[in-house]
This record gives C-alpha cells, sequence and structure tokens, in this order.
C-alpha cells in the first residue's frame, strides 16, 4: 500500500488525502467478492433478529433507544448531564435542573422503554416538569424555591442528583481501580472477559494534573499485578491518554515536553512488562496523532523492551491516515522484531475534526465524510491486522454487528485463528452482541472500563451518547424496532456503490462561506505542512527588507532608520524610509486627481483586482510570515491567521462589493485616508484599503511606523495585481507628523482608523475643524473586555479559553480579555488552574515553532506594561527571557473592572470573584466602564446566557469560547461606546461607510428657532424616554406608517435586522441590528426632522426633535404620543454646549447650513467619551443603528448534536 519506504512521512501526508482515491483503494483491499459480502450481511441479519429476540437490552441501549439526539428530551438530559455533578452551588443547580427539565414532553416518553430503571427515570422527569411547570411563571430560582418550600426540603436536587450519580455507574465501572476490580470481580458475567482500564479525566492542564494521573496509572498497574496469570492476552490491562501525562502534549511542544514523557511511558511500560500486562495508548484527536506515533515508536526501539508483548496503540479508522499506520506498525514490529497490540476502533472525534478541519481552512478533512466510509475502512484495516498477526495483535473494538460478522467470516477467509485476535467493547454496552459471540465462536472478549469518579465521568458520558445516540449507529438502530434487521444488516459496499459522493451536508472546509473562497491555512500539528511552511520562510530568514514612500511623485530621499526585532533588539529586519512633508502635500493632490478616474473603474472589475491580490497574498506566504514573524513579534499561529485573515478580507469585500452594486446606487466618497495599527499590520491595514478600493475611493495608507515593511509588501502587492499607484500610495512616517498633518487637510473625505481611543478623538477633532461636512470617521478602538463564568462552566476548557484570549499575541489585542468575572463558588479552584496553565505557556522567539508568547512590541511598550505591573500585587507571573521586549504575563486580583482606569495593552489579566446573585451587578458594571467590544460567557444556563447578552451593551459577544479572533464574515467585528464608531469590518454594512448615498443638503439655517435649550433642559428630556416597551414590539413600522404613511424613510427601513451568519459547524454565528438609545435631530425642516426621527424610530430606538414644526410633524407627534412612542418634539435650538454635555444621545442629524454643522461636529468632537456621528445624509438608516454579533460553541457541552444527528452521513 505504501511505496516509499518513509513511513511516518506518508502517514503524515496522507492526513488530508484525496478521499475518494482512497475508498476506492480501501474497497479493493478489503478482499470481499459478492459472495463474501452476502455472506456477512446474513449472518448480521441473523445476529440482530436473535438480539432482539433473546437479547435484554442494557440501560444504555434503553436510555438511546427512548432519548435518542433527534428528541428534545434527549439533547436536554445529554446537556443537564455535563454539568449537573460539578456545580458546587444550590442556587445554580435548581437554575440547571429548572431549565433543562421544564418545557420537555417527558409524559410522552412514559412507559415506552425496554428498562425498569429508564421508565423510573422517565416518571420522575415527568413528575418533575410538571411541578416545576406550575410554577414557573415567577421564573426558574423562584420555582425551585417554591417547591423545596412545598416539600419542606430540596427534595428535587437530592432526587436529580441521586439520578445523575445512578446514571453513571452505568457507565463507569468503579471510582478507584480497587473498588472497580472488586465489582468486576464478583460479577459473573465478566468471568470470561478481560478488562482494559481507562483513568477517567480530562487531559492534563497543568503540571500538577499530569503528576496525578501518572500516579493514577502506577496504582492502577499496581493493583493489576496482583490480579494477573501468565497470559498477557488474558490479562486486564490499561489505556493510557498521553495528554494526561504532560499538559502540553502538542507536537509544537515536543522540544519542550518529549523527554519527560517519555520518561513516563517507560515506568509504566517497566511496570507493565514485569507482570506482563497490556498498556495501550489511547487514540485522541488528529493533532495529537504524530506525537502520539512519536511516543510509540521510541518505546517500540527501545531494547528493554524487547521481550515484552503487551505494548498497544489504537487506531481510529474515521482517520485517513490509518491505513498508513497499520503498514508502519506491521513494518515497526518487523523491523524490531516485536510483536504490539493494535485496538481498532472507529473514531471518537469525529465532529470535532470536522470542525477544526473548517475552522483552520485545511484542503480537506483528516476523516472520512460519510459513515459508510469508515464502516468500509474499518473492514478493509481488519483484514490488514488480521494478515499481520501474529506479529500484530488484533483487538477489534465495536458494537457494530455487521463488523463483527466482517471480521469472523474474513478470519476464518485468512485461516487466521479466533486467538489470535480479540473483540472489544465498552463496559454498559454492546453485551448481548459480545457474549453471543464469545459463546457461538470461541472468541478472546475485553471490555474497556472507564475508571474514576462521578464528576470525572462527565465528558465521557456526552461523549459515549453522541456517539451511540446519533441516528445512523448501530446501537441507536438496533434499540429501534421501526428499523428492519435487514437494514441495520446492510452492506457498506452496497451503499458505496450507490452513493460514491462526499455528505451532502458537509462542505469542503474552503467552501464552508459558500461561494466565496475559504482562505487556504496549515495545520501546525502536521509535520510535513511545518517542514513546508520552514522551508518557505527560511529564505527570509536573514532578510533585510528596504521601505520608503510609494507615491506618484516624490521629490528628495531622506535618510532611512532601522527596524529591530522586538525579540532580538540587536537584529536588524530592515530600513524605512519616511515621506517628506512637501510629498505628503503631492501625494494628496494626487490621490484627489486620481479618485474620479479610478471610481470610473466598474465595480466587477475592482473586485477582480481584489481577488488577484489575495491570490498574491497566498503566494508570497513564506516571506509575509518571516515578516510578522520578525518585525512584529508575531508566533506562528497568530501569524497564520493574520495572514488568512487579510485574504478573507479582499474576498469578502469583493463580493460585498459587486452584490452591492447590484442593489443601490452609492457614490465614492473620494480621497480615504487609512491608518493601521501596529499589532495587525497585514489583516487590518490589507481590510481598510480593501474596503476603500474596492468603492471606489483612491486611499492614502498610513502604516504604524512599527510595521511599516510589512504594509510596503502588502501595498506592493496591491500595485503588482493592478491597482495603480495613483490610487494607493503609501504613507510612512510618524503618527504625530504624517499622521496628524493627513488628518487636517481638508481634501479628505473619510478616514479609517484602528487604534487607541485617545488618538481617534484627536483625529475627530482635527476632522471637526478641517474636514468637509460629512467626512467619515470609521474607528475601531480598544476595550477593557471581560469574561464571565458561572459556576455550570466546564473549567478545563474555560482556563484554555481564558488563556487564549488574554495571553495570544501577548496580549496585544484589542478584542484581548483584560479582566475575567468568576464565580465565587469556583473561583479558588480557577484560578488555581488557571495559574498552573499559566506555569505551561512558552514566552520566546516566535521565529520558533514552540514559543506561545513573543515580544511586545518596542521598548515604549514595554516600560509602559512594566510599570504597571512593578505597581501592582501580583497573584501570579511567569518568568520571560531577559533579552528582547518579553513582558512577564501576570494575573492580578480587583474588585471589579472599575479598578482598571484604562485599557491595558499586554499579557495583563485581572481577575474578580461575584456572587451569583450579584450577576446583574457585574453586567452594570461592565456597561459602566463604557467600552463594547468583546465579551465572553461561560456557562451551561441557557437563560442565563440569555440574559447576559440582552443585557451586556457590547459588539462581539462569545458563548462558552475564547473572545479573540474573529473571523470575517462569520464574525463581523467592532465595538460602540468608547470602543468604536462601526460598521463592523468584514461585516454587511462595512462598505456603505465608504461610500455616500446623495450629496449633503444645504438649507439656509434654523428658521423660527429662537428659544434655545440648555443643557439641563434638554437632558429631563432625553431621561424621560424609554425604549423598553417600544424596543419589542414587532410592528412597530406599521404603527409608524399609520401617522406618517407618506416616509420615505419608512419605505426605506427593509433592512435585514437578524441573521445567522456562515461559518464552521459546532458555531452558531448570529449578527443583528439593534437600535440606539436616542437620536438628537435638528432638521433644519419639520419634514427633513420627521423623516429623520422616525430612522431612528421604526427600529426601536427613541428620538428627541429640535425643530420648529409644521401642521403634519404636530399631528404625527401628537398621534405617536398617544401611541407611547419614545418621541419629544421642542421648538427650539440645543446650546452648542447642550450639544457637548447631555448624555444618552447616540447620534445628531442635521440637513442644513454648512457653517452651524461646523459648530456641531466641533460641538460633538468635544464631548468626552464615546465618538458620535453627525449625520448629514437625510436618508441614512444605517446611521441610526448598532451591530451586534454573538457567537456561540453550540458543541462545547460535549460534542456537536446538529451534525452527529445529521441523517445523511
Amino acid at each position: 500500500m505504501i511505496d516509499s519506504p518513509n513511513f511516518r512521512e506518508q502517514i503524515s501526508r496522507a492526513a488530508l488525502c484525496d478521499e475518494s482515491e482512497l475508498i476506492d483503494r480501501l474497497v479493493a483491499e478489503a478482499g470481499l467478492d459478492e459472495s463474501l459480502r452476502a455472506e456477512i450481511s446474513t449472518h448480521t441479519e441473523a445476529l440482530v433478529k436473535q438480539l432482539r429476540s433473546e437479547g435484554k437490552a442494557t440501560f444504555l441501549q434503553a436510555f438511546l433507544g427512548e432519548y435518542g439526539l433527534s428528541t428534545e428530551e434527549g439533547v436536554a438530559l445529554m446537556s443537564m448531564a455535563e454539568a449537573f455533578l460539578r456545580v458546587p452551588d444550590a442556587d445554580t443547580l435548581d437554575e440547571l435542573i429548572a431549565e433543562k427539565i421544564t418545557g420537555s414532553n417527558w409524559q410522552s416518553h412514559s412507559g415506552h422503554a425496554a428498562s425498569f430503571l429508564v421508565n423510573a427515570s422517565t416518571w420522575a422527569l415527568m413528575l418533575t416538569g410538571r411541578l416545576l411547570t406550575e410554577v414557573q411563571n415567577a421564573g426558574l430560582i423562584p420555582a425551585m424555591r417554591e417547591l423545596i418550600r412545598r416539600f419542606g426540603e430540596p427534595v428535587v436536587r437530592v432526587a436529580m442528583t441521586e439520578a445523575m450519580q445512578q446514571m453513571g455507574n452505568h457507565f463507569v465501572v468503579g471510582e478507584t481501580i480497587g473498588s472497580a476490580l472488586k465489582r468486576t470481580g464478583k460479577d459473573s458475567r465478566y468471568r470470561d472477559y478481560s478488562f482494559s482500564f481507562d483513568m477517567l479525566g480530562e487531559a492534563a492542564l497543568t503540571h500538577v494534573d499530569a503528576e496525578q494521573y501518572f500516579d493514577s496509572y502506577k496504582r492502577a498497574l499496581v493493583a493489576l499485578a496482583t490480579e494477573s496469570s501468565g497470559d498477557i492476552k488474558s490479562n486486564s490491562g490499561i489505556s493510557i491518554k498521553l495528554s494526561a501525562l504532560h499538559p502540553r502534549f502538542e507536537l509544537l511542544q515536543k522540544s519542550r515536553s518529549f523527554e519527560l514523557l517519555l520518561e513516563r511511558m517507560k515506568q509504566l511500560a517497566r511496570m507493565g512488562a514485569a507482570v506482563p500486562l497490556n498498556l495501550n495508548i489511547d487514540g485522541e484527536d488528529a493533532e495529537s496523532l504524530e506525537y502520539t506515533l512519536d511516543i510509540f515508536e521510541a518505546l517500540a526501539q527501545s531494547q528493554e523492551f524487547e521481550d515484552w508483548q503487551g505494548l498497544g496503540m489504537v487506531v481510529q479508522t474515521y482517520s485517513r491516515c490509518a491505513p498508513h499506520i497499520i503498514d508502519w506498525l506491521n513494518q515497526l514490529a518487523n523491523k524490531h522484531n516485536r510483536h504490539f497490540m493494535v485496538r481498532l476502533v472507529k473514531g471518537t472525534y469525529w465532529d470535532t475534526e470536522i470542525k477544526r478541519a473548517q475552522v483552520l481552512g485545511l484542503d480537506s478533512y483528516p476523516v472520512f465524510t460519510r459513515k459508510h466510509f469508515t464502516d468500509i475502512a474499518y473492514i478493509a484495516t481488519a483484514r490488514s491486522l488480521l494478515k499481520s498477526s501474529p506479529r500484530l495483535y488484533p483487538q477489534f473494538a465495536t458494537h457494530n454487528a455487521h463488523s463483527v460478522s466482517s471480521i469472523l467470516l474474513m478470519a476464518k477467509q485468512l485461516n487466521v485463528p479466533t486467538h489470535q485476535f480479540e473483540f472489544q467493547r465498552l463496559y454498559g454496552m454492546g453485551e448481548d452482541l459480545h457474549e453471543l459471540t464469545r459463546v457461538c465462536h470461541a472468541t478472546r472478549h475485553r471490555v474497556y472500563a472507564p475508571v474514576g469518579e462521578h464528576e470525572d465521568l462527565l465528558a465521557y458520558l456526552v461523549r459515549r451518547l453522541l456517539e451511540n445516540g446519533a441516528n445512523s449507529s448501530f446501537v441507536h438502530q438496533l434499540t429501534d424496532e421501526s428499523v428492519p434487521p435487514e437494514l441495520i444488516a446492510a452492506d457498506p459496499f452496497a451503499r458505496f456503490e450507490a452513493d460514491s459522493g462526499r455528505s451532502p451536508g458537509i462542505d469542503p472546509p474552503a467552501a464552508v462561506y459558500g461561494s466565496r473562497l475559504n482562505s487556504t491555512g496549515w495545520d501546525s500539528a502536521n509535520s510535513a505542512q511545518l517542514s513546508e511552511i520552514d522551508v518557505l520562510r527560511q529564505p527570509w530568514r536573514e532578510h533585510r527588507w528596504k521601505a520608503a514612500p510609494l507615491v506618484v511623485k516624490k521629490s528628495v530621499d531622506r535618510e532611512a532608520r532601522q527596524v529591530i526585532n522586538p525579540a532580538y533588539p540587536e537584529e536588524c529586519v530592515g530600513f524605512v524610509e519616511d515621506i517628506e512633508q512637501q510629498d505628503l502635500s503631492t501625494a494628496i493632490t494626487q490621490a484627489v486627481e486620481s479618485a474620479t478616474h479610478w471610481s470610473a473603474v466598474p465595480i466587477h472589475e475592482r473586485a477582480e483586482l481584489l481577488r488577484k491580490t489575495a491570490q498574491l497574498i497566498e503566494t508570497h506566504f513564506g516571506e509575509l510570515l518571516a515578516l510578522l514573524m520578525r518585525e512584529s513579534g508575531k508566533t506562528l499561529d497568530d501569524a497564520i491567521g493574520e495572514w488568512r485573515e487579510a485574504v478573507d478580507f479582499l474576498r469578502y469585500y469583493a463580493d460585498q462589493a459587486v452584490a452591492w452594486d447590484k442593489q443601490e446606487s452609492g457614490q465614492a466618497r473620494g480621497v480615504i485616508a487609512c491608518i493601521a495599527p501596529w499589532n495587525f499590520p497585514l489583516s487590518i491595514f490589507t481590510g481598510q484599503i480593501a474596503a476603500a478600493l474596492v468603492t471606489g475611493n483612491s486611499v492614502l495608507a498610513k502604516p504604524a511606523e512599527q510595521a511599516t515593511l510589512i504594509a510596503y509588501r502588502i501595498t506592493q502587492i496591491f500595485h503588482q495585481a493592478g491597482i495603480p499607484l495613483a490610487a494607493l500610495q503609501l504613507l510612512p512616517g510618524e503618527g504625530e507628523s504624517v499622521g496628524a498633518e493627513l488628518c487636517k487637510d481638508a481634501r479628505l473625505a473619510g478616514i479609517c482608523f484602528t487604534g487607541s481611543l485617545e488618538v481617534a478623538q484627536s483625529i475627530r477633532k482635527s476632522q471637526a475643524e478641517y474636514a468637509e461636512i460629512g467626512a467619515a470617521l470609521i474607528a475601531e478602538t480598544g476595550g477593557i473586555n471581560a469574561m464571565i463564568v458561572d459556576s455550570t462552566a466546564l473549567p478545563e476548557q474555560t482556563v484554555q479559553d481564558i488563556l487564549t484570549s488574554a495571553f495570544s499575541s501577548a496580549g496585544q489585542r484589542c478584542s484581548a480579555l483584560r479582566i475575567v468575572y468568576l464565580q465565587e463558588d469556583v473561583a479558588d479552584r480557577f484560578v488555581e488552574m488557571l495559574m498552573g496553565a499559566m506555569d505551561s505557556l512558552h514566552v520566546g522567539d516566535p521565529w520558533q515553532f514552540e514559543s506561545d508568547l513573543g515580544p511586545v512590541i518596542d521598548k515604549e511598550a514595554y516600560d509602559g506594561l512594566r510599570a504597571y505591573i512593578d505597581s501592582q500585587e501580583l497573584l501570579h507571573k511567569i518568568e520571560v527571557p531577559a533579552v528582547g521586549h518579553f513582558v512577564s504575563p501576570v494575573l492580578i486580583e480587583v474588585s471589579g473592572i472599575a479598578d482598571i482606569e484604562q485599557e491595558i495593552f499586554g499579557p495583563v489579566l485581572h481577575v474578580a470573584q461575584f456572587k451569583v446573585e450579584e450577576l446583574d451587578q457585574v453586567i452594570d458594571q461592565i456597561n459602566l466602564a463604557g467600552y463594547g467590544l468583546t465579551c465572553s460567557i461561560q456557562s451551561r444556563l441557557t437563560q442565563r446566557v440569555d440574559h447576559c447578552i440582552e443585557k451586556l451593551r457590547i459588539g462581539n459577544l462569545y458563548v462558552n469560547r475564547n473572545q479573540i479572533g474573529a473571523v470575517v464574515e462569520s464574525q463581523p467585528f467592532g465595538g460602540s461606546g468608547l470602543s468604536g464608531t462601526g460598521p463592523k469590518a468584514g461585516g454587511p454594512l462595512y462598505l456603505h461607510a465608504f461610500t455616500r448615498s446623495a450629496k449633503v443638503n444645504s438649507s439656509s439655517q434654523l428658521a423660527g428657532n429662537s428659544v434655545n435649550i440648555e443643557p439641563d433642559s434638554l437632558q429631563r428630556t432625553v431621561d424621560e424616554l424609554s425604549i423598553d416597551d417600544w424596543e419589542s414590539l414587532v410592528d412597530r413600522k406599521q404603527l409608524l406608517q399609520s401617522v406618517s404613511p407618506g416616509s420615505r424613510a419608512l419605505m426605506d427601513s427593509d433592512l435585514l435586522m437578524k441573521q445567522q451568519m456562515p461559518g464552521p459547524t459546532g458555531e452558531r454565528n448570529i449578527y443583528q441590528l439593534c437600535s440606539n438609545a436616542c437620536a438628537l435631530c435638528l432638521g433644519p425642516t419639520p419634514t427633513q426632522a420627521l423623516e429623520q426621527a422616525l430612522q431612528a424610530l421604526v427600529f426601536g430606538g427613541a428620538a428627541v426633535v429640535c425643530c420648529e414644526q409644521d401642521e403634519a410633524s404636530q399631528l404625527a407627534v401628537s398621534a405617536m404620543k398617544d401611541l407611547d412612542v419614545p418621541v419629544r418634539w421642542l421648538v427650539a435650538t440645543p446650546t452648542l454646549t447642550a450639544i457637548e454635555k447631555v448624555q444618552g444621545i447616540d447620534s445628531v442629524s442635521w440637513c442644513g447650513d454648512h457653517a452651524y454643522a461646523r459648530q456641531l461636529m466641533q460641538a460633538l468632537a468635544a464631548r468626552k467619551g464615546a465618538i458620535l456621528p453627525l449625520i448629514t445624509e437625510l436618508l441614512n438608516p444605517q446611521a441610526y443603528l448598532t451591530e451586534c454579533h454573538v457567537c456561540s460553541d453550540i458543541s462545547s457541552s460535549g460534542g456537536n448534536v446538529e451534525l452527529m444527528s445529521n441523517t445523511d452521513l
């Protein structure tokens, strides 16, 4: 099967091989002719009939038969089981029970199951549901408290706790290895079975975790030694997860973890060999495959274990690498004269692998996309194993009768005696199938038996429910009497002949965004791809780039400044020549002159140039990766992510522009200055320019002085793609000189800026003084971003999300986590885990693949962060290299977000505690801080999550996942309040900001408004309005049309308010347009003022109108007041001081005199806090809205139910 002698390289390259070619080859290699296939199906059908007539359903089989993944009740139970036993506080537990039990139709399941225990559980759930429903009108927690009051004790909570623990007893053989051996030893059913014991638990997050797991394996081996005989195949053994033995069991971390991990495995192997008994290295996800093979190979080569035949590993046949792994194991055994045990399974993490490939943008999937493909692969690799016996001892783990029949008949065909292989099953599952097989065929059998505390079984339990509750699983179908035996026994080869295509429900990773091509990604857990990355970047390891202004006319050359590597300040990365002031003015003139020519280029041609740029950026991967690492200090994954985001921006905006051109006729603004930050010098720089160019504007690109080399190369790539030099000019230089002068130029039609709030406010003041009326400011600033963690959150997942959110990119992301609120019931445990996980981070040179964090950008950032850290009392700190701009990641305890006076832009995480009843106070604190960029909510309580989403005023919310790495289109990114002006980058409204729909009106003045409104009076009027009830109405538009039937604003208000964005499986991305709180509408004419107000009102906001009235507006406002519409009309003019001081407004609208508009711009620019827009276009509905986005990890409760229950797999 493998032509090359380099088996390991072939395995690595096979990970993403062509599925169709591979499955065609496996069909041939399975060696089943039509007669043997027919015999297998007949044998299987007879087995199914016998199992149904004679077998007694296990608890799990009966449970799955009644509560499959296709039922609402099954999903509710799975969700509750995943979180129940780890919740320490009664209030949250009560809320969890009430949420998951009420509202489900338990009565429909009463008495239907084949198991008394399942029927008893159904009755209890039905009764609980009824009781809770009786009192739930008072709310979930009051409902639980009412039940407790009614019965005099927490009956429901105690009963549900007991039920969850009893359920666990059916899946876990014992809480300790001693109790497990005692239980199995007493049970006569297991007299003829051996065991492989699995020590339950999540992967080690800290070194302390790893030590504890290591000790548990050693204790298990000591206990098993006293129970074993001399026959290794009859003795029980253990299954080992390498991820439990080291917190950084990752290929990128191999240089730091291999020695310790191998030594621990050798210690365990010595103990196993001394008995002797079997040690199987468990199969985990695709990320860990190659490292697992490295450890196995090192053990196999050791002379210390040459006489031991108990070393084994798991091969998952859903993996496209599986056939190559079997060949490699056979070659390894022959080469070193060894005997290995090989457990063959179909696979455990299929849904995770599908999502990961989509997220990473891989060329294909590392797993098969159809269940019958995996079934074929299982049979084909089983044949290879049987042919390799006795050098390889096959351990066929299956609950599928067709697989059992196939193996028995293939073994007979190949003359392999039954003592040369064994069957395995999970504890609590497949008992009748395996017992029937053992009795009829004298086969060996082993039970995979989990051992651990009840809390540790949660992840295992939910995974088993997901696998076997899926509609296509054998266990699920066996319990469903409506599925005929011949269908269960169906031949997968026959199905392949009828349906050989990929699953219609699973698009290739490149197509997850529909017609827009997903950016190509890299897999850092694949050694072949890592080698390719290294080859591509290596020519640029010592290269020195030279950058200079890219302008139409350049008068003089300047002395270049040196660019240093922030990881090695002695290393020169290149040189930059900044622009001269006289050349800056000339560049603006050239941009103005070219604007008309560029805007005349058809949109589809401009879009095509963006697509060409995207292709070139992908082509120049190696150079750009090297630049990101050496100039900006980006680690491997951060650099790849940014490179991909740049490509996504280009393709998305190209597609958006073409679609937008077909719908409306917006026109380019003219000249746009794009001022990019240093923290995302490739992606944000590219995205800003792409949006401005494709909408027909000429661009003056001002890069951050710390990241000019990258900007220079990207600008060259734009030009290489065909963008004219006059349409895109690069203006390198310091922000205080070049940036400031650029912002003062009246010829600019808009500025797109990403950076600090202070600089954004300064830009706004410059525009108020110099810019044309209506000039755009598209600003994305920072945030003091929070995460809220309650006691239902999974600790291991949450701690990993905290680490990623707080410390990726050395904390130099505007989306980075700055403060985590931990529910006090679990806070101590979380903090302990967090500190341990921080200790496993590696801070170092980003050129080295193993570095988790690189340096901060420059000495100024380094000094500022060090000064802040030195002024604080630290909970925890990790060491960093002494040379370079490296800042220690730290943990600081605070009482709340109010203790953080400004955004700390680095690897600094604050932690605060809260009581569960203080959740609303935490939300208020976050809102009062004024920032609105990102926030994550970690909770398994849907209603609690929904409450947070409703109350938090945040642009990008994340549920049960980290809060960084927003993906173009899928998660449009941007905040509100102190975090920016909007619209969201990578979202459906972004391009609109770079266009204008009509010229600004020029009505003469505020006729008839001689009365002035002072700040206090205007503030009282604003405070009178509330949008709570109005915002919740669904027929606002109809009500408003009844009082103002001819309104153009209402006719133009048909925006899609809520939509699900495309993205990877296992994730739900909801984009929503939300109302602003209050618009101040100044007219100047009554008709214009009414149209302005209606645009705010129709989307659920409020409006205060300050303008003269005519009869039509009087009638409309009177009618609106009768309908409780939140609008007030004042026949007066607010003073400029009132404009500057009033709070609670989100925008000011004015379509009149330019001189007064200038005064309004200046008054708004003088305001403290958020930057408010002056809306000068009469009809601009998007200006009265705020964009909100919620990204939820819907697979966080153990797996992807939607994908696993897909019947087309």
